[in-house]
């Protein structure tokens, strides 16, 4: 049996690459039945967030793992797949093991000990396991890696504050300007991280919020979030001077202010 883990993350590929290879939940039963009807795969995971896309399989032996995965992102996602080679780490057999653990304990996270990569993980299981893709050694090894996060978060101090990228972002905001009281914010991106932003801030008492997003209704449903207002991404910029934070998650998140 051969196990490898095959991927980009935010330490490897600019944002561009990984949102390249991006898999949207509702695409990853077709690409996980994809990935086991290749000769020699016998289980296989995907996992998929806005710092990393990785792809984990067990082969049989006489299977070349490296090559299908390959094979499986030129197929999926054509033209994007010969331009990530660059990007591309591989980790084999018991390094595979090490690296899933780290991913899963968020040691290999942006920000270290933030605690949504676990149930990034744990979604990109469940996913896995309804389909079938996911129901022998290689399911084993995964659900190891929930023990082991559980055991790294319980018994180190990783876990006494919790942090995400976005959480960051909005306390850096709020040690700039003292209070968040009365503020206007304009975030910029409406993924999973601004939504998680959108709640941080409806609890530090800022005033006004704008949300801008490339798909307008996206924008929209993350604004309602906090009874923020959608705008339109062709006209952020000329709001932009209405704001005194701006958080963006379109090419890593960040804070400012002015």
């Amino acid at each position: 049996m051969k196990l490898l883990l095959a991927g980009v993350s935010h330490k490897t590929a600019p944002v561009e690459v990984r949102e390249s290879l991006a898999f949207r939940e509702e695409t990853l039963p077709t690409a996980l039945a994809d990935l086991c009807a290749r000769d020699g795969v016998q289980e296989a995971m995907i996992l998929s967030t806005c710092n990393r896309v990785e792809i984990t399989l067990a082969a049989e032996d006489r299977c070349d793992p490296s090559s299908v995965v390959g094979a499986f992102l030129t197929d999926q996602k054509g033209a994007a797949a010969r331009k990530i080679e660059p990007h591309l780490y591989r980790h084999e057999g018991r390094e595979a093991i090490h690296h899933l653990f780290r991913v899963a304990s968020s040691l290999d996270s942006m920000v270290i000990g933030e605690p949504q990569i676990l149930g990034q993980l744990k979604a990109a299981y469940g996913a896995a396991r309804d389909c079938g893709s996911l129901a022998g050694w290689l399911g084993g090894v995964v659900t190891r890696s929930f023990s082991v996060a559980k055991r790294v978060r319980s018994e180190t101090g990783i876990g006494q504050m919790a942090v995400s990228v976005s959480y960051a972002a909005v306390e850096l905001a709020r040690r700039i300007f003292g209070s968040l009281n009365g503020r206007t914010v304009m975030i910029i991106g409406a993924g999973k991280m601004s939504e998680l932003a959108a709640r941080h801030l409806r609890r530090s008492g800022i005033a006004r919020a704008m949300v801008t997003n490339r798909t307008y209704e996206r924008a929209v449903e993350t604004a309602a979030l906090f009874g923020g207002e959608a705008v339109e991404f062709s006209k952020y910029v000329e709001r932009l001077p209405e704001a005194d934070i701006v958080i963006a998650s379109i090419g890593g998140m960040t804070a400012g202010s002015r």
